[in-house]
């Protein structure tokens, strides 16, 4: 005869029916949200780069490409015609002020240089010929002159005395008619030759300017051939050393031909150049940042050359410290021009994902999710980016480029 079970047998039974099924339930339940939460897009946390949202000053910057070139170079080029004797100073050798650096063969310029200056001297002889001849001339007209003065006086002289005899009866009509006319004529011939003398005084005066002219151009044409005589020497201007020059002697060179090269490598300048589309940005006086490695050097934009050559333009930067110890000859290194700045702003590092100001949108890490987030960015410098709205000082920003995840609201980071 069966017996009721009992009470804590039957609850006990209860309690094995409710709870296989539930379990089982809760464990199909938990298992689907961790199935989804796995097949959920995921990125490694280590494999992104992340950046915090600070709030700081921010300059917009141009990046160039910049060359350390010598701030002052003495370009030696032949003033004439003529063949290399002897090279005196190589590449790499240092000179002092008037040092020769090639040895030219100046033989046929030195003896144009003499026959200009005996040219100069006849040109001198010949002007003092001229003006002995010139005066002796004037000379002549001159004595010609009080000659004939001396004459007209006599003949007035004359003439009034017999003037007075013809009022007295004594003389006739005749010999005062001859006497009157001997005065006219003489006065004629006196006014001829004060003529002569006034013409010979301009002639002389024209012929005297031009030999002074003739003379004037022998001379310069003298200085002149012994300036480039002169010049021929091809000596440094100012210590320095010599960065290149011919390799081979007995070579004939032409005028305006560039021998040798001396620069001063005490002090540098930087040549950047950069796109010509940033032509409108880039203006004389312009703050620079020069970065040597690790150190960085200030400058300002000293010129912008106008010549732009496919495409590319060249601005020659002075640096503050010109004399660094950081600096060498062709140096190749990075080049800032600041054409903009802020003392305070809300920035964030630059990254992939980001190639310059406008609005976009970034993913800003929550927790252990990464969420998309619309921002817009504002100046950029070499390192940074301003943000202009969309993010609050200390947000945690992925920077790396995450344009695969963008058609996705979050992202969850593992």
């Amino acid at each position: 005869m069966d017996r009721p079970l009992d009470t804590a047998v039957r609850r006990r039974t209860l309690i094995r029916r409710v709870a296989v099924p539930a379990g089982a339930l809760l464990v199909v339940a938990l298992g689907f949200s961790w199935g989804m939460d796995w097949l959920r897009p995921a990125v490694v946390r280590s494999r992104v780069r992340t950046a915090r949202v600070d709030v700081g000053p921010i300059e917009a910057t141009i990046t160039a490409a910049g060359l350390v070139v010598p701030e002052v170079e003495q370009v030696l080029s032949s003033p004439i015609d003529a063949r290399v004797v002897r090279i005196l100073r190589r590449a790499g050798s240092a000179v002092k002020t008037g040092d020769a650096v090639l040895e030219l063969d100046t033989v046929p310029q030195q003896l144009a240089v003499n026959r200009l200056r005996q040219q100069m001297a006849l040109e001198e002889n010949r002007q003092m010929r001229t003006r002995l001849d010139l005066e002796a001339r004037l000379n002549d007209l001159e004595s010609q002159r009080r000659i004939k003065q001396l004459q007209l006086e006599s003949l007035r002289s004359r003439l009034d005395r017999i003037r007075q005899l013809h009022q007295d009866g004594l003389v006739s009509n005749e010999d005062l008619q001859q006497s009157e006319l001997a005065v006219s004529q003489a006065d004629v011939e006196l006014v001829r030759i004060e003529g002569e003398q006034r013409a010979a005084r301009a002639a002389t005066a024209a012929a005297l300017e031009g030999l002074r002219m003739e003379l004037a151009t022998a001379r310069g044409e003298a200085a002149e051939a012994e300036r480039l005589l002169r010049l021929a020497a091809l000596r440094a201007e100012r210590p320095g050393v010599v960065t290149w020059t011919l390799t081979e002697e007995g070579g004939t060179i032409r005028r305006g031909e560039v021998v040798a090269r001396v620069a001063d490598l005490t002090t540098f300048r930087v040549d950047a150049t950069l796109s010509d589309v940033h032509a409108r940005r880039v203006a004389v006086g312009q703050q620079v940042a020069v970065r040597v490695g690790d150190d960085q050097l200030q400058g300002t934009v000293s010129n912008v050359l106008p010549k732009v050559e496919n495409g590319v333009m060249t601005v020659q930067v002075a640096l503050t410290n010109s004399r660094s110890p950081f600096l060498r000859s062709n140096l190749r290194v990075d080049v800032l021009i600041i054409t903009d700045r802020k003392p305070r702003t809300l920035r964030v590092a630059r990254g992939p994902f980001a190639d310059g100001a406008g609005a976009r949108e970034v993913f800003v890490v929550r927790g252990d999710r990464a969420v998309r987030t619309p921002i817009e960015l504002g100046l950029s410098s070499y390192e940074q980016f301003e943000v202009v709205h969309g993010l609050a000082e200390g947000d945690e920003v992925i920077v790396s480029d995450m344009r695969n995840y963008l058609h996705l609201r979050e992202v969850r980071l593992r």
